[in-house]
């Protein structure tokens, strides 16, 4: 596959405001574990290739297993997560997919049964700036791994 154009080189304005807030994330209440899990279950429903690479190996190295890593996709037959990990990937999938009608108000109370207003409130914004990255990546075709060495997942083992 071929990229069709670099868009961090045609915007770059535009790509520095996103990738701030992608690292302003880094300082959100919601765990490490669980922003990985989110993000590689938005990537796998968006049909990102080049996030669900990053974000794998991303998870690989912040010491998840390869297991879990594979159940992402099954979480809900899963006895792999906890109830705190399945509400956020609940919510993950409504905030991407969202549904005609909206986000019913028992997924949010499921939710909120597991999770703060403040954790709710910094998971969106991981749900959002991680399908805002698997658009412009799907749209543009960005190649898996070709960042690899630039963002240090090299160093995750699964080249």
């Amino acid at each position: 596959m071929t990229q069709r154009l670099n868009y961090a080189q045609q915007s770059p304005e535009l790509f520095k405001r996103l990738l701030d807030l992608s690292m302003g994330l880094n300082d959100s209440v919601i765990e490490e574990k669980i922003r990985d899990l989110v993000q590689i279950r938005a990537s796998q429903i968006n049909g990102c290739g080049f996030c669900l690479d990053m974000h794998v190996k991303e998870a690989k190295l912040h010491g998840e297993t390869e297991l879990r890593l594979y159940h992402v996709a099954i979480w809900r037959e899963s006895n792999l997560f906890v109830p705190r990990e399945r509400a956020a990937l609940a919510w993950a999938e409504a905030v991407t997919k969202l549904p005609e009608g909206g986000i019913t108000d028992e997924l949010y109370e499921r939710v909120r049964g597991q999770l703060s207003e403040k954790e709710i409130s910094d998971l969106t914004f991981s749900i959002m700036v991680i399908n805002a990255w698997n658009r412009a990546s799907v749209a543009f075709k960005a190649v898996p791994g070709s960042a690899d060495k630039l963002y240090g997942l090299d160093k995750a083992g699964l080249n």
